[in-house]
């Protein structure tokens, strides 16, 4: 087992790692940058280094300088957490040049997976189902005219590259596909350095449902159910929730097997997410699979009891998974908590938190690295904390989750708190009658003055 783990993030998700390793009795470092100092991650590690200034290419992003980290402090391992490095295949290969080991997928396979193309290919080699669309990458406009022509409008550009929403265009008809075209590529290539594209079918009325898997050094994989992440804007999620309202048991069987069998078609090794688009008429199709640790992973630990952060640690050592794969037993609904103000278009609202109350209480779990006092800095996400509720069934959840965003005070900076306990009430919601366009369509009540 290791002895030493660097987090090579901030956050919560750092102090979500930390806690773990010191349940297993391993030491902790972690990094920061200089607008991360007063940090709950920092504060609770064994050891802390600073890596830099406050923008993230000079600091988490910084590759030399988190090695640098790992070596003056004698850690055998890092995790990466989510974002950042953790889905950086250059990464994960130089921390295996220095031997140290990198919990989470092998270059090889990030390669593999990050690329979505070559990622739907290998999938479609493994007999998982996946969206109509381009084979490989458009190499051309006219060729992108031939293959929506093909599939038959609408369809969707994604950039191979992409992630968050950019260089994603829907086109809905052949005049509008030219400037959808140009506009995704510059995007594309603005953001991630590279302005590949390829074309699928647009799936009408989508749940967006992932199965996360875990799979050992071994070759072996297992499902732990799926998530609904269906609430999204722009691309971003709001709130997920397991188990999905709109499963069934047949489904949850099929999505699970083919997400098993994806993560053993590549003999993957770690904890990941294998995501799917689900028509709604419950097809379901192959969208991307992370090679990371999601936001969301709480809610899968509440409904089934299972520590993925220990897992992860667990197969990086090389522990065998039972191999069982698991359903839930309860219901769990996590709601993210940024700095926005859901009145101004979630505009972010960084600066200082000068009250916070957290809410309590059975089935109530707070992941968060704010407090009372705690600056958050405008350089990076802005999510500040993840509420989660876990009940019987998924009226108690979601009324346990009303209650809790009640309770939750957070003054002096703008918070979309009130965005979802507006969610909580919303018919279409509360029936578990909703798709990823949820959001087009929501808009929120006016502030009522007590």
């Amino acid at each position: 087992m290791f002895k030493k783990i660097l987090i090579a993030n901030r956050g919560e998700i750092a102090l979500r790692v930390i806690r773990t390793c010191r349940e297993m009795g391993i030491k902790t470092v972690a990094v920061y940058s200089t607008a991360d100092s007063e940090s709950l991650h920092v504060r609770f590690a064994d050891e802390a280094v600073c890596i830099g200034p406050p923008a993230s290419k000079d600091s988490y992003l910084k590759i030399s300088n988190i090695i640098a980290a790992a070596e003056i402090t004698n850690a055998d391992a890092i995790h990466p957490g989510y974002g950042f490095l953790s889905e950086n295949s250059r990464f994960s290969k130089i921390c295996k040049e220095h031997g140290i080991k990198f919990i989470g997928a092998s270059c090889e396979m990030i390669e593999k997976m990050g690329d979505k193309a070559t990622a739907k290919s290998t999938m479609k080699a493994a007999g998982v189902p996946t969206i109509p669309g381009s084979e490989g990458l458009l190499s051309s406009f006219e060729d992108a005219e031939k293959t929506a022509k093909k599939i038959g409008y609408p369809v969707m550009l994604k950039a191979t590259a992409g992630g968050g929403g950019k260089g994603m265009r829907a086109v809905w008809k052949p005049e509008e596909l030219h400037k959808a075209w140009e506009g995704a590529r510059q995007e594309s290539a603005a953001s991630f350095g590279n302005d590949g594209m390829y074309m699928e079918k647009l799936i009408e009325e989508p749940r967006h449902i992932e199965i996360q898997i875990v799979g050992d050094s071994r070759g072996k994989a297992c499902h732990l159910s799926e998530r609904d992440c269906s609430i999204q804007r722009r691309h971003q999620k709001l709130t997920e929730e397991t188990p999905s309202p709109f499963m069934t048991d047949k489904l949850r069987q099929k999505m699970g097997a083919a997400a098993v069998k994806a993560a053993e078609s590549i003999k993957y090794e770690g904890a990941g997410t294998i995501e799917f688009l689900v028509d709604k008429h419950r097809n379901f199709y192959f969208m991307e699979m992370n090679t990371r640790i999601q936001v969301e992973h709480p809610i899968t630990e509440q409904v089934i009891d299972y520590d993925l952060i220990r897992e992860q640690i667990l197969v990086a050592a090389g522990v065998p998974i039972s191999g069982k794969n698991y359903l839930p037993k309860l219901h769990a609904i996590e709601c993210r908590i940024n700095a926005e103000d859901p009145y101004n278009d979630f505009r972010p609202s960084p600066g200082r938190i000068n009250t916070l109350h957290a809410p309590g209480g059975h089935g109530v779990r707070l992941d968060t690295h704010v407090y009372s006092g705690y600056v958050i800095p405008p350089n990076y996400d802005s999510m500040i904390a993840k509420l989660i509720t876990t009940a019987q069934s998924r009226e108690e959840a979601i009324a346990k989750m009303k209650r809790a965003l009640d309770e939750f005070v957070i003054e002096g900076v703008k918070t979309t708190i009130p965005f979802h306990r507006q969610l909580m009430d919303h018919p279409d919601y509360v029936a578990g009658n909703y798709t990823t366009k949820f959001m087009e369509s929501f808009k929120m009540q006016p502030l009522v003055e007590e």
